[in-house]
């Protein structure tokens, strides 16, 4: 089947990676995601990928445990290097070349993050997976997706959740929640949709940057998505 998207950035949360476990990487999924990558990527797609790490540390809106923003900010981008290193080696262990660009320099662990390095490498059919976030506190891995989507030119940001798309209330806490299929940027702001944090979606609709939502657990799901069928939700 022909592909829809030729290059996209795969945005996947920290708390994803977590399967049934209260905090850390559940190996399971990890090796579940790297098939499901793998899969897509022997198809022809371009991939990048920001991952968060919500599994390890998640920054916090106070200090009241003792760690102000900042700090907290920075361990919070440190967490998302594991996760891309566990990714990564998740990856090449299915036989798929990587690299890992860090947006924080560390350059023993990882490359530094150059916008033209990074669309180097997916033109040498690598899949590039972008650490640290956006390498500044106070902006979310959310925005560092947005960011490096339309840095490296992607068609499309495909993010992968635990649900069926967009939904008007929590559809794991509301049975009844409505799934939306399409929604503009303007209506996911109003409504106060928690697709990606404000200033992703303001990124995001100002470069005219779709966002594709799907359930990234379902097995075959992705594939769905880069050929075009009808999986999950978009924002356009």
């Amino acid at each position: 089947m022909a592909l829809r998207y030729k290059r996209i950035l795969l945005k996947l949360s920290g708390e994803a990676l977590m399967g049934d476990q209260d905090f850390g990487i559940d190996p399971k999924i990890l090796s579940k995601y790297a098939d499901e990558i793998k899969s897509v990527f022997e198809k022809g797609v371009e991939i990048g990928i920001v991952i968060g790490g919500g599994n390890i540390y998640r920054g916090i809106e106070n200090s009241s445990d003792g760690i102000d923003k900042v700090t907290g900010d920075h361990m919070g981008m440190l967490a998302t290097v594991i996760n891309a290193l566990a990714l990564q080696n998740a990856l090449e262990h299915t036989g798929v070349q990587t690299r890992c660009l860090t947006a924080i320099d560390m350059a023993r662990i990882a490359e530094p993050y150059i916008r033209r390095r990074a669309v180097r490498h997916l033109e040498k059919k690598r899949v590039v997976i972008f650490a640290a976030g956006t390498g500044n506190p106070y902006f979310t891995t959310d925005t560092a997706a947005a960011l490096r989507a339309i840095e490296i030119e992607a068609e499309v940001i495909i993010k992968g959740t635990r649900v069926d798309g967009i939904f008007d209330s929590d559809p794991e806490k509301n049975v009844n929640a409505l799934h939306i299929p399409e929604i503009n940027y303007t209506d996911v702001l109003k409504k106060n949709l928690r697709v990606m944090d404000l200033t992703a979606i303001t990124l995001c609709q100002e470069n005219k940057l779709p966002i594709l939502v799907f359930n990234m657990n379902v097995p075959g799901n992705l594939g769905k998505v880069v050929t075009g069928e009808q999986v999950g939700s978009i924002v356009h």
